[in-house]
């Protein structure tokens, strides 16, 4: 798989990496069997996937467990993101955003216990906390990378101007925003912004959260628990209207005797270098799909046709309002 440059540390990373959520947390069939999902991680290393993503609200807790036990003895093959800022370590440990230095603190020494390592390669702010100013929380983190408790830093879902004032403080290394042929919002001002300051984006959710693979066609195939069944865009009509993008991006994968998700995430890729998606799944056979699209190069006009794909229907959330501050 091919290299490239986590933002401006002196790691590389391959371009393609595997998000972890949903071993653990969220989508059907979650926690229902670790030991596949070790075994998909496993593989996975053994493929050339070097990016691991987790965080310590997937379960919580649990996710970062469970990478802990697929990576003993193997943590030096691979780079660890993990994020922070959703879990009220200074309260009762509900759910809620805390961006303060004494949560960075807890939140760090919490995940460095459960994922059995000395030092995290990325650490994230999940999301913004609007109570703390974000010049705070990266003076918690500047002082952990002074530690050699993290490699670096990156935030998620972070307003063009939050990544400017971060930086200001200390180079981010990553931001993190939802990204893919139906969610193009990064386009307009986030991915410029990124580019300027030589940070690395890495795209959540590149295929849709399942639906450009085209394998979604019903609620019905998923869990009662699944929180797709109240996001928006798999909701009522959105979910009929929205098959159309996933027929088209069929077509392409037909002319290239590929799959709808490999098509999907071989765009990404062809948006640049600095671009590393990080598609999640449980099954070795869905990961070994989406590695291969590493080798898939797509044409011109398959771009062309792909980039005028018609938005989808329906918001990326039931709500918005945490997101982008």
């Amino acid at each position: 798989m091919k290299q490239v440059d986590l933002g401006t540390t002196a790691q590389e990373i391959g371009r393609i990496g595997l998000g972890l959520m949903g071993m653990s947390a969220f989508y059907t069939g979650a926690a229902l069997d670790d030991a596949s999902s070790i075994r998909t991680i496993h593989r996975a290393i053994e493929l050339g996937v070097t990016f691991f993503d987790t965080a310590e609200i997937y379960g919580p807790y649990i996710n970062e467990e469970l990478l802990a036990k697929a990576i003993a003895g193997r943590r030096d093959e691979i780079v660890i993101a993990t994020k922070f800022g959703t879990i009220l370590h200074r309260g009762d440990g509900s759910r809620g955003l805390d961006g303060s230095a004494e949560n960075v603190r807890l939140s760090v020494e919490g995940s460095l216990m459960r994922l059995g390592t000395d030092h995290i390669d990325l650490y994230y702010q999940h999301r913004m906390d609007p109570g703390t100013p974000v010049e705070e929380t990266v003076g918690a983190l500047t002082e952990l990378i002074a530690e050699g408790k993290i490699g670096g830093y990156g935030l998620s879902e972070a307003a063009p101007a939050t990544i400017r004032r971060a930086h200001a403080v200390h180079p981010v290394t990553a931001v993190q925003t939802e990204y893919s042929l139906w969610s193009r919002e990064p386009e307009a001002e986030i991915l410029p912004a990124v580019r300027e300051l030589g940070i690395t984006f890495v795209p959540y959710s590149p295929l849709g959260r399942g639906f450009l693979t085209g394998t979604i066609r019903s609620l019905d195939q998923l869990d009662d628990t699944d929180f797709r069944r109240s996001n928006p865009r798999f909701e009522g009509d959105n979910l009929e209207a929205n098959i159309r993008i996933v027929e088209q991006v069929d077509a392409v994968a037909r002319e290239l005797d590929a799959t709808p998700g490999q098509v999907a995430l071989a765009w990404l890729l062809a948006q640049g270098d600095d671009i590393v998606p990080i598609p999640g799944t449980k099954r070795i056979s869905y990961l070994e799909e989406n590695v291969g699209a590493d080798a898939l190069t797509l044409s011109v006009e398959q771009l062309v046709a792909l980039g005028n794909l018609q938005a989808p229907e329906g918001d990326r959330y039931a709500d918005m309002s945490p997101l982008n501050k």
